[in-house]
């Protein structure tokens, strides 16, 4: 298999030679990691779940645990599932991964569809896959949105959305997901919108959707052909955790459920345990959320940024994204990510990605050293 280095290799080899301005504390905007603690009550009950250690855990998952997703599922987006139409997972990473080769396995000439630029693991499930790959280029020019003309769709075995998206920050509405449904029922292919970013969102009137609500729109309600993806990493500030699912179509849940079992990568009962009662509380989920729109409110008056719908990401326009990473990094020691790491093609050029994670007192300042270079440079 030939895999792409990753981005944040890629980064490290660009800035390997710089000798970054000691005069400012180093800070890295590159990942997508919240630097919060995760709340006392998820650690508590991973300290007291330590006996279950002791036992193995099921590859389908807890009743508990899928409880507790089927809830927030529930809370959420009003959409009623099934204790047969959700698979706990191992983070959603795994599943990425994984998934694209079991659906994959038994077509002949398979073909895989995702955003460009992309969350690589992505591309490395479609190479696994031994998939062809069509690339749905992001581009300003169409508002960061996803599209297939009428010849990939009827030759597309497998597509992948994610809104709210990494790295654009885009979001997509009812009209737009319901249109993806029903191509996915019309071309007879798989669906999926990978949503982990769904819950760091700004105004309550304006909340991210779910590819299961544009489902019951269409009156699709076993939810053929499609399947959503959720974290809790980034809404309880817990990527440690690694508790993800992947929730829809049972028919095909039901046939990925027996795979898993080879798979072996079933989540440890504490880490289930503890995993449900994140799911199952918002308060904690809320103050996060309050956090990042601070940040971002802070972008607005430092960079005139404009505030995305949803997750913690700036994409950056610029003149020359690896030139400006450098010089970021040499002379005020923040490190950002350049947007052409993450895409193909030349998509992703002119651009770099920021991860506002840090706490807002933070960021002010490392947003203000952004400021003086955006400065120096005009």
């Amino acid at each position: 298999m030939n895999f792409q280095t990753y981005p944040f290799e890629k980064l490290n080899n660009l800035l390997q030679d710089i000798v970054p301005n000691s005069s400012y504390e180093e800070v890295s905007l590159t990942i997508g990691e919240p630097q919060f603690l995760t709340p006392t009550f998820i650690q508590d009950q991973f300290c007291n779940s330590s006996a279950l250690l002791n036992k193995y855990p099921k590859s389908s998952g807890e009743d508990y645990l899928k409880q507790a997703q089927i809830n927030f599922v529930k809370k959420r987006f009003n959409v009623d599932i099934s204790l047969s139409q959700i698979i706990p997972t191992f983070g959603t990473r795994e599943v990425l991964f994984n998934f694209p080769q079991f659906l994959l396995f038994d077509k002949k000439d398979p073909t895989i569809a995702f955003p460009n630029p992309f969350y690589q693991i992505y591309e490395g499930a479609a190479i696994a896959s031994r998939a062809n790959i069509i690339h749905m280029d992001l581009t300003k020019e169409n508002n960061f949105l996803a599209s297939l003309d009428q010849e990939d769709l009827a030759k597309v075995d497998l597509v992948i959305l994610n809104y709210p998206n990494n790295p654009t920050s885009a979001s997509v509405d009812m009209d737009t997901l319901i249109w993806w449904v029903q191509k996915a029922l019309e071309f007879d292919f798989v669906l999926i919108n990978d949503e982990c970013y769904s819950e760091l969102y700004f105004d309550n009137q304006n909340k991210p959707i779910s590819l299961l609500e544009a489902c019951i729109k269409t009156n699709n309600n076993s939810f053929k052909n499609c399947l959503v993806l959720n974290s809790i990493s980034k809404r309880s500030s817990a990527p440690g955790l690694r508790s993800g699912f992947i929730a829809g179509d049972n028919n095909i849940l039901k046939e990925y459920l027996k795979y898993r079992t080879y798979v072996g990568c079933a989540l440890p009962l504490p880490l289930q345990k503890t995993a449900a009662i994140a799911w199952d509380d918002e308060q904690h989920v809320e103050k996060f959320r309050n956090f990042y729109k601070e940040n971002f409110i802070l972008a607005k008056e430092i960079l005139n940024i404009d505030t995305p719908n949803a997750t913690f990401y700036i994409w950056l326009e610029v003149e020359d994204e690896l030139t400006f990473t450098k010089a970021l990094y040499k002379e005020y020691n923040i490190k950002v990510l350049p947007g052409s790491f993450l895409g193909r093609n030349g998509i992703g050029k002119g651009y770099v990605r920021i991860a506002l994670v840090q706490e807002p007192s933070k960021t002010k300042i490392t947003l203000q050293r952004v400021r003086l270079f955006l400065d120096n440079l005009s």
